[in-house]
This record gives structure tokens, sequence and C-alpha cells, in this order.
């Protein structure tokens, strides 16, 4: 990069304002990618927050996690998101967060623990249509893999920024017009929510 080419920062992008709700937490990637004009963020997007006591910080009652987003220089939506939620009745609340930040042209996809493992759909929340895919035991990044058909070979000699382009700007032209169902049919489906800790050791 010249020192004539300008850095993009999060507060000209579309994550300016839950970068100042402190909502961009566990940040793996939180910077300009490969690509000039774009800012990219992989961590997770805190939707609920536990009442603060004092000065003690807690960790949100529930995010979005393991999200993959990219956003534009000057642009005031988000144009791609991949994240997970741990049960689809979440999918309300991520959309209240992010409804300004979201177009109706956009890719968007939630991985969700709490649905049928072979179910694939697509919900509309108002005019933002979100693609829903199951996720246990598995990776967002890994599932992404696995749904845009990308070898990881073909990314391993990349940085971290670059693999976030090369995946999000393959999710920007998927297409699969899985089964449109409304939201209240998906909740009625939905399966229990998985004790994360079940298994875990003491």
């Amino acid at each position: 990069m010249t020192t004539l080419e300008k850095t993009v920062a999060i507060e000209t992008t579309a994550l300016a304002q839950l970068d100042k709700d402190g909502r961009l937490l566990n940040a793996v990637l939180k910077a300009p990618t490969t690509k000039p004009g774009r800012f990219g963020f992989r961590g997770d997007i805190a939707l609920k927050f536990q009442t603060q006591v004092a000065d003690e910080k807690r960790p949100p009652d529930f995010s979005i996690e393991q999200v993959l987003t990219i956003v534009n220089d000057g642009e005031a939506t988000i144009p791609v998101l991949v994240g997970y939620i741990h049960s689809l009745a979440y999918l309300e609340t991520a959309v209240e967060v992010l409804k300004t930040l979201l177009q109706p042209n956009g890719k968007y996809f939630m991985f969700c623990n709490n649905i049928d493992l072979l179910a694939k759909y697509r919900i509309k929340m108002g005019d933002v249509t979100f693609y829903v895919l199951p996720c246990d035991e598995s990776t967002v990044w890994k599932e992404m893999l696995d749904l845009l058909s990308i070898d990881k070979n073909d990314i391993k000699k990349l940085d971290t920024a670059g693999k976030l382009d090369y995946v999000l700007d393959a999710a920007k032209e998927f297409s699969e017009s899985y089964e449109l169902i409304p939201y209240a049919d998906a909740l009625a489906k939905m399966e229990p929510v998985k004790n994360r800790n079940e298994n875990r050791p003491v």
C-alpha cells in the first residue's frame, strides 16, 4: 500500500454505530481488508446485554457469533454478513439491532443450532431475506467453505483479511432458491436449544 492510498476507518463504514455501542466483540479481524475502501470484521455482534452492576463488565446474554462481514467506506449498509445464533428465536433481535444496516439486495446467512440438521430455507424479515442453515459442532467458517464449494487449499496462502475477502466475495454471488418460509412457521418447527456446556468438563 502506498502512503497516498487512504486507509478505510471503521468510523466511516456501516459498522461505526455497532462499534460505538460496544457490540463488536471477540474480534479475530477488525481492520481494512485487501480490497481498497473495504473494512472487514470477524468476531461477535452482541445482541442483548446483561444488566451491568457498577463497573462490572458482563458478557452479553446472547450474540451473533462467528460473524464474517465486510463493509465499504462511506456506505451506510452491510452488503454481506454471515453469523451463528444459538437459537432461531434470536433472529428477531438480530434484525432489530441491525435493521438500519441491512439492505433488500444484501446477502445474509444465519447458521442456527436448533433447527433440523437437513433444513435449509430462506426467511424474509421485512424487506430483508436471510438464508437460514443448520450448524451443530462445526464452525461458520467451515460451513461457508462447504456451502460455497471453496477448497481450503485455494485460500491457505492468503492472510486473514484476504481469506475473508475471498469467501465473502463468493458469498455475494450465492443465489440458491431455498424454500421461502414465514418466520412464525420456522419458529414453530425449531427444536429445543442445546445446552452448550453439557459435554464440557467442569
